[in-house]
Formats: C-alpha cells, sequence, structure tokens
C-alpha cells in the first residue's frame, strides 16, 4: 500500500507543478517575424544590394560583440528576437531573403527602413519618396503568403502548423513618422498615427483569421524623441522642446505616447473579437526611458544619448559618416552604451527582450 502511494505521488507530481504560478511555459515549434531594423536578422543586404545601395550593417564593426563579423543586423550583437528565440530553444529566426535553407523552425521578413505604410504614401515628402524601399507591412505579408506553401500542404494543414508558431507583428511605425516627419509638421505626423495603427491591428487580425495564429507579439514604438538621429538633424531652438528628466524632444515623444495608447487600444479590441488567442502588446517605450532617466542603475554611462559608433557630434550621429562608414568611430565598450549606430546595442535589446518574456510567459 504505501510502495502505492509513492507511485501515485511521483505520477501526480508533474501535473501538480505545472499548476504553480511561474512554471507555466508555452511551447512553439516556429517564429514568424514582421518589422524593421529593429528586428531585421539581413534581409536589408538583399533588399539594399537590389537597389544598388551599401548597407552598413554588412560592415564593420557591426556584429562584433557576439558574432564577431557583420551579419545584417543593426546592432553590436543580438536583437531583441534573438535573445527571445535563444531563452525559447528556438534556432535564430533566419532571413526570409537571405537564407537558403529550411523556413520550418521560422522565417523572418522583417527589412531595415520598412513601413506600416505602403510606399507610395510617401512619394510625395521632398528627398524622401524615393528612399522608402517596397518593403511594406502589406509586403511582407505577401512573401510570408509565398512561403506558406512549402511549409504546410495541403492548405488546410497550415492553421494546425501555425497553431504552434510565435508571431511577431513589428515593431512597425518608427520609420513612417521618422520620413514623414521631413516633409510634414508635427501635427501632420501626428495625424498619420491612427492609419498606422490600423493597419498594424489589420496585420494582426489576418494572422489570426487567415492563417490561424494563436499568439502574436505586438510591439509598441521606442520614445522617438530620445533616438540619436532625431535629436540630432532635428533640433529644438527652444529649450523646452527637450524634456527636463530626459533631454529627449517633447513633442515626438508624445507622438511616440499616441500611437502606443491608441495601438494597445486596437489590440483591445482583437482580444475581444478572438479571446481564444493570445495577443501580447509588447512595451518597446518604457524600457528605454527607464535607462534613459537612469542609466547607472542599469550599467550603462551617464552620457546615455550618444552612440557607441558614429561619426561625431554631440550625440554621435552623423549621415555622411555614419557606424561602418568611413570617418566613423566605435567606443571600447559597447555593452555600457543604449545606443549603437542610432539603432539599439545587444545589451539594451537583451534587457527589453527579459521584459518582453515575461509577458509572453505571464499573460
Amino acid at each position: 500500500m504505501k510502495l502505492l502511494r509513492i507511485v501515485l505521488l511521483v505520477l501526480l507530481l508533474p501535473a501538480v507543478s505545472s499548476c504553480i504560478p511561474g512554471r507555466r511555459r508555452r511551447r512553439y515549434d516556429s517564429i514568424f517575424s514582421f518589422g524593421d531594423s529593429f528586428a531585421d536578422t539581413g534581409n536589408d543586404a538583399v533588399v539594399f544590394a537590389a537597389r544598388s545601395l551599401s548597407t552598413p550593417s554588412t560592415q564593420p564593426p557591426y556584429g562584433m560583440t557576439f558574432f564577431g563579423h557583420p551579419t545584417g543586423r543593426n546592432s553590436n550583437g543580438r536583437l531583441i528576437l534573438d535573445f527571445i528565440a535563444e531563452k525559447l530553444g528556438l534556432p535564430f529566426v533566419p532571413p526570409f531573403l537571405a537564407h537558403n535553407g529550411s523556413f520550418r523552425r521560422g522565417a523572418n521578413f522583417a527589412v531595415a527602413g520598412a513601413t506600416t505604410l505602403d510606399a507610395s504614401f510617401f512619394s510625395d515628402i521632398p528627398g524622401v519618396g524615393k528612399f522608402v524601399l517596397n518593403t511594406s507591412s502589406s509586403v511582407q505579408l505577401s512573401w510570408f503568403d509565398s512561403l506558406k506553401q512549402s511549409l504546410c500542404s495541403p492548405a488546410r494543414e497550415c492553421k494546425g502548423f501555425f497553431h504552434k508558431s510565435l508571431f511577431f507583428m513589428g515593431e512597425f511605425g518608427v520609420n513612417d513618422y521618422s520620413f514623414s516627419v521631413f516633409g510634414k509638421t508635427l501635427p501632420e505626423v501626428r495625424s498619420i498615427v491612427p492609419d498606422v495603427v490600423k493597419t498594424i491591428s489589420s496585420a494582426t487580425e489576418r494572422l489570426i483569421k487567415q492563417d490561424g495564429a494563436k499568439t502574436v507579439v505586438v510591439p509598441g514604438i521606442p520614445p522617438l524623441g530620445c533616438m540619436p538621429p532625431n535629436l540630432a538633424m532635428f533640433p529644438s531652438a527652444d529649450p523646452a522642446g527637450y524634456e527636463p528628466g530626459t533631454g529627449c524632444l517633447r513633442q515626438l515623444n508624445e507622438i511616440a505616447v499616441y500611437h502606443n495608447e491608441l495601438l494597445q487600444d486596437a489590440l483591445r479590441d482583437v482580444r475581444i473579437s478572438h479571446p481564444d488567442v493570445r495577443v501580447i502588446y509588447a512595451d518597446f517605450f518604457t524600457p528605454v526611458i527607464r535607462i534613459v532617466k537612469s542609466p547607472r542603475t542599469f550599467g550603462f554611462i551617464s552620457d546615455i544619448l550618444r552612440c557607441c559608433c558614429g561619426g561625431g557630434g554631440k550625440y554621435n550621429f552623423n549621415m555622411s559618416a555614419g557606424c561602418g562608414m568611413p570617418g566613423a568611430t566605435v567606443c571600447e565598450y559597447p555593452s555600457n552604451h543604449l545606443f549603437w549606430d542610432g539603432h539599439l546595442t545587444e545589451a539594451a535589446y537583451r534587457f527589453i527582450a527579459n521584459g518582453w518574456l515575461n509577458s509572453l510567459n505571464g499573460s
């Protein structure tokens, strides 16, 4: 009888432990990601080459911290997507346009410079339209459609396949606003936020309805007013244009806050329509602001808005001597910096990824 009790206890332990809060971890067979340079793992090299353009991310010192060579990532090492894949026990998500192997474990459609809205929207902005590539969210979704037939056949089996996949819809939005600010007033830039957010939420619903996605992570955008390119190119003549606690551009940060608020509202509606699907908002704004406000608390240098790699100036950002270009220099310890080249460092991405993983495991 005593032996029987021991056997029953052993059999029950897995069931009991799975009910303990914090122990539950969902398993995913693959990751599919859409977005821009914050998630691009190498598609930019192919897209830029097709337009006879060069991308600095394929030149040293990109990739110096982790990979030891450039990979097309706009950082000194891994991105948020890389850290999440590692933590979930999945391989790094291969770039769709630059990978010749299997995509059964996932594919990344993100491209540096990608916009939410189609490229035609920006065609009338002087000096910008010709630089906006045809890599918008709708284009990336079409690439995904072209891949599906090689992943699951017949088509009716796809929903079952994607039930076990983790999707990232973005980050999208940063480039829409960054391109627009060259030819529009800030109130005009703010006016396109609802259209950008609607496009993101519609794309999220498409993955759910058409592809059977059961878990979709939808990131917000980081504080636009803290990004070195914006600080360098759009300085405010009025000291009141800067936030006293951060040194960031006030109005650009307000646009980012507005975007994130509308996006969270839109995602609530998606959840209501699809109660059996996990639609997770990933906060990109708060962790960056926390570091900017108190850099030493998180192990970063006090000159937090300055790029590690760049071509000089107050923020070490120079379009004509950007990171990876002649005239640029790189700091000795990238892990002490929040910003790499205007994008984030691996250390910053690791910090943000930990927060996203908590949301992924806890919601």
